[in-house]
Formats: C-alpha cells, sequence, structure tokens
C-alpha cells in the first residue's frame, strides 16, 4: 500500500468538487456508475434530517450515486428540515440526471437555524457547473469546513494481480469531537467490488478502530456521518484481498482522524493514549477514553504539566477493572518516554529527575500516555488534544 494523490475522486469512477462562499458551502462526490453504499452516523438522540434521511436510503437499498453536503447549516431540529434534505437529493438529481434516491446528504453546521434553501441551491449549481469543467476533491474537502482551519483528504492504493485498488476520503472536523463519532463528517470512495454487507461489517469495524477512538472536546454531535461508495470499477473483488483493502481502508481512516484531532479547535498539542495490560478489551476501550476525552487531563497538556494524577483519576472513575498498586504510568514523545508511575510507585516528585524529563517532554507538539494496566493482554489507542483559552474563544462566538 501506499500514499498517493487525489483524494476521493483517486479511485476510478469518481467525479468531486465543492463550492464555499461565507459561511455556507456545498460539496457532490458522483460516481460514474452505480455504486455500493453504506454509512454509520451518530449516536446522539438528537438527530440531524439528513441522518434520519440517508439512514433509511441505507436501510432500504444497496446502490447509490452520489453524495451531497453542505456546510453552515445542520439542518437539525427545525420544522422543515426532512423536505429541505430532500430539496437537496432533487437539485442535485435533476442536475446530473440521476434518481433522487440514489443520493446521500449530509449536513453540517448551527444547530436549530431553518435552512435558506436558495443559498443552498445557489451553491449546489456553482458546484455543478465547476464539475462540467473539472473534477477537485480538495475543493470537497474545503468546502464542508465550519470551524476547521484546514481540508482533510487523503487516498491509497495496493496492487492485486497487476491491478491497481484505491480508496480516498475526505473529512471535515474540529469541534464536538468525543469517542462515538463527533461533529465530523467523512466520504469515502474506493472502487473495488464488493458487496454491501461486508462492506457495512469492515467500515464497522474500522470506525470502531479511528472515529470512535478520538476526541477534542467531549461534545457528540447530532450530524455524524462517514458514508463509504464502492463502485467496483478497479475490476478487483474484495475476496481477493479481503486483508489488504481492510488494512488500507483503516489506514486512511485513522490517518483523517489523526488530522481532525490535529485541527481541534483551538488545539495546541496532539496527545496519543496507550492503554495496554487491560483484562479485556472492554477494560481497555473504556480507560483509555476516559483519559483523552478528560477535561482536566486535557488542560493539564495545555499547560505542559504532567500531572499523572489526573491520568490514574481518569482510570480509577472509567469502570475498568484494574489495580492502583501495580499500575504503571508513561509520558513521552517521538525521541523519549519516562516512567511517571512503576509498578503502582510515583516517580515524578518535585525534584527528580524523572519529573524534569517529563516537564521537558510535556513541550513537544505530540504527547504520548501509556499505561499498563498488567491485568491482561488486551489495549486500546485513541488520541485527542488539549484545551486551550482559544478554544473558549472560537465556541464563545460560534453561532455571530
Amino acid at each position: 500500500m501506499k500514499v498517493i494523490n487525489g483524494g476521493v475522486i483517486a479511485p476510478k469512477g469518481f467525479k468531486a468538487n465543492g463550492y464555499k462562499e461565507g459561511k455556507y458551502g456545498v460539496a457532490i462526490i458522483i460516481s460514474e456508475n452505480e455504486a455500493v453504499g453504506t454509512g454509520v452516523f451518530t449516536k446522539n438522540k438528537v438527530v440531524a434530517h439528513p441522518v434520519v434521511l440517508s439512514k433509511n436510503l441505507i436501510k432500504n437499498r444497496d446502490k447509490f450515486r452520489a453524495i451531497v453536503a453542505n456546510s453552515g447549516n445542520a439542518n437539525c431540529f427545525t420544522k422543515n428540515g426532512l423536505e429541505d434534505a430532500k430539496e437537496m437529493q432533487k437539485i442535485v438529481a435533476e442536475l446530473f440526471n440521476i434518481k433522487e434516491e440514489e443520493i446521500l446528504v449530509a449536513s453540517t453546521g448551527v444547530i436549530g437555524r431553518k435552512m435558506n434553501m436558495e443559498i443552498i441551491k445557489d451553491r449546489i449549481k456553482k458546484v455543478y457547473e465547476l464539475m462540467q469543467k473539472e473534477s477537485s476533491s480538495i475543493n470537497a474537502a474545503k468546502a464542508i469546513m465550519t470551524t476547521d482551519t484546514k481540508p482533510k483528504e487523503i487516498a491509497v492504493e495496493f496492487e492485486v494481480n497487476g491491478k491497481k485498488v484505491r480508496i480516498g476520503g475526505i473529512a471535515k472536523g474540529a469541534g464536538m469531537i468525543h469517542p462515538n463519532m463527533a461533529t465530523m463528517l467523512c466520504f469515502i470512495t474506493t472502487d473495488i467490488i464488493i458487496d454491501k454487507e461486508n462492506l457495512t461489517k469492515i467500515l464497522h469495524r474500522v470506525v470502531d478502530k479511528t472515529f470512535n477512538n478520538i476526541s477534542v472536546d467531549g461534545d457528540t454531535s447530532t450530524n455524524d456521518t462517514v458514508f463509504i461508495l464502492a463502485n467496483g470499477r478497479c475490476g478487483v473483488n474484495y475476496e481477493e484481498c479481503k486483508e489488504e483493502f481492510e488494512k488500507s481502508l483503516l489506514y486512511v481512516c485513522r490517518e483523517l482522524s489523526k488530522m481532525i484531532v490535529k485541527d481541534g479547535e483551538g488545539a495546541t498539542k496532539f496527545v496519543e493514549v496507550i492503554v495496554k495490560g487491560a483484562k479485556t478489551k472492554e477494560n481497555a476501550i473504556k480507560a483509555s477514553k476516559a483519559i483523552v476525552n478528560s477535561l482536566l487531563v486535557k488542560t493539564a497538556i495545555f499547560g505542559e504539566d504532567p500531572n499523572w494524577g489526573r491520568i490514574l483519576a481518569a482510570v480509577g472513575y472509567s469502570g475498568a477493572d484494574f489495580d492502583p498498586s501495580i499500575v504503571d504510568i508513561i509520558i513521552g514523545n517521538n525521541k523519549e518516554e519516562v516512567y511517571l508511575v512503576k509498578d503502582g510507585t510515583p516517580l515524578a516528585d518535585e525534584g527528580t529527575d524523572e519529573l524534569k524529563k517529563a516537564e521537558e517532554i510535556m513541550k513537544s507538539d505530540e504527547i504520548k500516555i501509556i499505561v499498563d494496566l498488567k491485568m491482561g493482554d488486551f489495549e486500546n489507542v485513541c488520541y485527542g488534544c488539549d484545551l486551550s483559552y482559544e478554544y473558549v474563544r472560537i465556541n464563545a462566538e460560534y453561532t455571530t
């Protein structure tokens, strides 16, 4: 497998573009032929209208031709939101000469504001006009940005018997990022031949290992959506490359999830949390998510304070089964690591070499927290960021 250029238009038979003016943008991805489609959605009980529409579409059919997404308005908790989502389908269907039910819809932005369909219609038409001239994955990625500071895209390819299989993706997300999806949209394309059942199973496994293991601020959005379309144009069947395909999709989603965390609202540091030695996978997940989502841990990281007590406290309330008297806590960066706690004994006390080393490590842009529970063989990895003054400013001013 190797990383290539092109994002969602790297796989054969896909076109895309986007247009944004002011707060409002639209991105469209089109497959030249029918593509097997599936998705994963928010676990929030308050659900945006495009999520309701797209979940129902995926439940009742296997093949799709397009994805349309708007930014600037979440189309959530509004009176005519479902009709507005369907209107987006209708406009795209008429312009691109495809069926309405072949179009998946997503939205991101402010909750509770009525959609201005005149603006949306204008943006869709502008994207259509752009797509008559060229395709641009990066334009599509830019069009769905809200508080993001940079577009997020990636593509990879691998070979099977001389044929190239490609997977591409774009994503948005910077705030309301919490394990179990986030204010994030992710659209993935691939040219492999695969059935819906296998594609759905693989996507769920991959999302659980990537997007469900990231955290910026502990909020879960109403609009979280991951779509994947597989149009079969490369001529390679999934049965020929099961492991390589899933490994490549995992890489795409993991890299996109890291990009989201690194672009977290006001974020100054990227954090990797590894909990190992857990008795069960569930225990590893509980402990790692508690650490990565702890506001006290996040603020300690922002303050460059190796406050291991906050890490231990997070594991303590996580519900994971462990014995504090044998635990190890390690802080590291890309160059070195230091034990803060070993075999349940604190080492980074005032005036110690361990504390001095830890304080230097905490100045790094990328930090690793390792907790060894020494109870078994299971582990889990989460990604997160610090929580800064800038995060408060961005979200205090968001709707204005």
